[in-house]
């Protein structure tokens, strides 16, 4: 492997300016190379070195590492060195929207497993999570969901902090959007770095929003609009591709801006430990072509790993339990008992499928409508989200079933989870891997809830509206009751939305504050998923760009 360092400009867009390692020489075109995608072209050049020291360091260059290295590198007097353990974004499995799928399991992907789980009778199903520029952004179906209201006054109380509640980050959304639908200015924003647009909108994806409508939901005309604010109701999807093109965080905060020269981005760089003088953060340890190297940061570190390698990296780093830490013989730095705890992820069946009385146009590769939804009327916040697809693919208990082709999809998912797991080290070295205890299902009303959503599915689908869309449901069929629960059982899966791991609040398990600082800890910070309380109600892309917006600013402020 080569270390390639790229930089420059061609016919007005941006090339990247990447420490990255090639498997041979490329010939500097790109296989996806437009400036509307802004994707960059790998140049090889002589061999350049990492220096030694930079201002900030970001670790992770996912849905909030890149917003952090985006708008810090905005300011000329500071260095910015953004890590990505994972490779190059610009793989047609990446860049063309239609692929996303195939990324899963890929060496894109983390293939974390959890633990065999009682309560999805033993079975240990898959935690994927992105490792490339990028992060789950790039391998993900590209959803953009803002997470309700509620999530963010819950944010506000847990931090003691106003600045992130809904109506701040309400301004924040419309500063991120470059949004292509129907105008909303209370709501939606344009000229943002994010581009955002409305799903297609098939016969199958119309026919369901009046199903929804003619079964008590109220439809809404955007998605991340009133209805986040509301009781549940059903909308078209939004997503981040344009012309069949993924639009990621890394594409829409990093690759334009990669050609400053006070901006780094090293890939293939696995952060092991963050180094510590005292209590205090000074640098990070990597790990890079089989070589450790120590990298010094002389104002402040964030890790922006995601749910599962930020809270490794912190008992790495002797910041957690104290009797953790010891079991593995550990240094304790900061006990922190709140580290690797309150994992929390939402979870989906894949999903209700029915077949349809005549051919479907089979047009759409993405989810194109969806609603949010009680199963109880006396919760709060909706805690349903089901999506509609056209086609069908199998799950773990129907892998034998013949799917018709003509069929069409939806996913219901349970956005509220009250199952808790944590997560534990199972040895102090940097491959030793992760212990996940995700517990799906482990809570009764989370098996409740998702018996309901199938039944409120149901209902959609036998609505006057789609009336000529259902020949027969094929999967679950006919079962009811204990018959699927047990279905549930053995069929669920994550949605990929792992989170809450190092949480944000003012209790004895809480792991930042309001500032995202690392109790007990300076000059360290998080930024991503982990720092959630509680996982927010649907897809996390959109509120982990929020989350690097946050702790953007809180640095500004402070400089």
């Amino acid at each position: 492997m080569t270390a390639v360092w790229s930089e420059g400009r061609k016919s007005g867009c941006t090339i990247a300016r990447i420490i990255e390692d090639v498997p041979r020489v490329s010939s500097g075109k790109s296989s996806v190379q437009d400036c509307d995608n802004r994707a960059p072209a790998l140049q090889l050049k002589a061999p350049e070195e990492l220096k030694a020291d930079y201002d900030f360091v970001v670790c992770g260059s996912g849905s909030s590492g890149s917003v952090v290295a985006g708008r810090l590198s905005a300011d000329p007097s500071v260095n910015v060195l953004l890590l990505e353990a994972g490779g190059t974004d610009d793989v047609p499995a990446v860049m063309d929207a239609s692929l996303w799928l195939s990324n899963l399991g890929s060496e894109r992907d983390w293939n974390f497993v959890a633990q065999p789980n009682p309560h999805l009778n033993g079975r240990a199903i898959l935690q994927n999570m992105g490792k490339v520029l990028g992060g789950g952004s790039s391998i993900n179906l590209m959803g953009w969901v803002r997470g309700h209201k509620n999530d963010w006054d819950y944010f506000a109380a847990e931090a003691r902090d106003p600045a992130w509640s809904h109506q701040s980050i309400l301004d924040l959304y419309r500063r991120i959007e470059d949004w292509h639908g129907t105008p909303e200015a209370d709501y939606r924003g344009s000229g943002g770095p994010v581009f955002i647009r409305p799903a297609r909108a098939s016969p199958v994806s119309l026919a369901f929003v009046e199903g929804a409508r003619a079964v008590g939901m109220p439809t809404f005309e955007t998605l991340n609009g009133r209805l986040m604010e509301s009781q549940g109701g059903c909308s078209r999807a939004e997503r981040i591709n344009r012309a069949g093109k993924r639009q990621s965080i890394f594409r829409s905060y990093v690759a334009p801006h990669l050609a400053r020269t006070n901006l780094t981005v090293v890939t293939h760089a696995l952060v092991t430990r963050v180094i510590l003088d005292g209590r205090r953060a000074v640098g990070i340890e990597i790990i890079r072509n089989g070589k450790v190297h120590r990298i010094s940061a002389g104002r402040e570190i964030i890790l922006s790993m995601g749910a599962i390698h930020t809270p490794k990296v912190l008992m790495q780093s002797g910041i957690g339990d104290e009797s953790e830490l010891r079991r593995l013989n550990i240094p304790v730095v900061q006990h922190l008992p709140g580290v690797g705890q309150n994992f929390q992820d939402h979870f989906l069946l894949e999903g209700c499928v029915w077949e349809a009385r005549r051919p479907l146009e089979m047009q759409a590769a993405e989810g194109e409508a969806l609603f949010f939804w009680k199963s109880d009327p006396h919760l709060e916040t909706p805690d349903i989200q089901a999506l509609q697809l056209e086609g069908a693919r199998t799950n773990p208990q129907t892998s034998g079933v013949t799917l018709p082709t003509n069929a069409w999809t939806i996913y219901p998912g349970i956005v509220r989870p009250k199952s808790r797991g944590r997560l534990r080290l199972t040895g102090p070295g940097p491959n030793d891997p992760m212990q996940i205890e995700a517990n799906t299902l482990s809570h009764p009303d989370d098996m409740k809830a998702m018996m309901t959503a199938v039944e409120i599915c149901r209902g959609i689908a036998h609505s006057a509206p789609l009336r000529s869309f259902v020949k027969r449901e094929v999967i679950p069929g006919s079962l009811k009751g204990r018959g699927l629960e047990q279905f549930l059982r053995n069929s669920v899966v994550s949605y990929w939305h792992q989170s809450c791991t190092a949480k944000m609040g003012t209790d004895d398990m809480s792991v930042v504050d309001g500032r995202l600082r690392v109790y007990g800890i300076d000059n360290l910070r998080i930024a991503d998923a982990s720092i959630m309380p509680r996982v927010t109600t649907g897809n996390t892309m959109a509120p982990c760009v929020v989350i690097g917006e946050r702790a953007s600013d809180i640095l500004a402020e402070q400089s």
